[in-house]
């Protein structure tokens, strides 16, 4: 791990995506933290995203509805934004709803997480780390099951490729 994670990493826990992209931390940031901006490539396709609230501040909502091929929608989750360093760091938890209110109890198969994203530029570059911090090693187990890894892998190439296009 390149990056100075802000908490203590748990393999049995938490889940790591780290990679250095050819793209500025600013434009990674924007593409994280505005909807319209976000809804182009957060999910890999031929998913996609139709809905996003993005209430940027500490205790502000972060939500997305996602649609299948079918044309199912699944609702992506709520969650609370926790800390925003402009261009830095972003981090959210799908424990709480907006205002910081505790979220609902779960429903079977649901698990609560935080999600850091972490971003230092490094040469022309970023470095692109997404960790995300599970209760439990069941629930990591199921994330990574559902595809963490080639999912946000995807979902950080899709980024890259919209914000290239976007900016030449």
């Amino acid at each position: 791990m390149g990056t100075q994670l802000p908490f203590e990493f748990n393999p049995e826990l938490d889940l790591l995506l780290e990679r250095t992209v050819d793209i500025p931390a600013e434009w990674i940031w924007q593409a994280w933290t505005q909807p319209e901006l976000l809804m182009p490539w957060f999910c890999p396709k031929p998913w996609s995203v139709t809905e996003c609230d993005i209430d940027l501040r500490p205790g502000g909502m972060f939500r997305t509805v996602m649609q299948s091929p079918e044309g199912e929608a699944m609702p992506a989750g709520e969650g609370c934004y926790l800390e925003l360093v402009e261009n830095r760091r972003l981090v959210w938890t799908s424990a709480l709803l907006p205002g910081f209110r505790p979220a609902p109890s779960l429903a079977e198969g649901e698990f609560v997480f935080t999600a850091y994203l972490l971003l230092e530029p490094e040469g022309a570059g970023t470095r692109y780390t997404a960790a995300v911090v599970h209760q439990t090693a069941a629930a990591k187990a199921q994330h990574e099951a559902m595809g963490f890894h080639e999912g946000w892998g995807i979902a950080l190439d899709q980024l890259v490729a919209f914000m290239k296009a976007r900016h030449h």
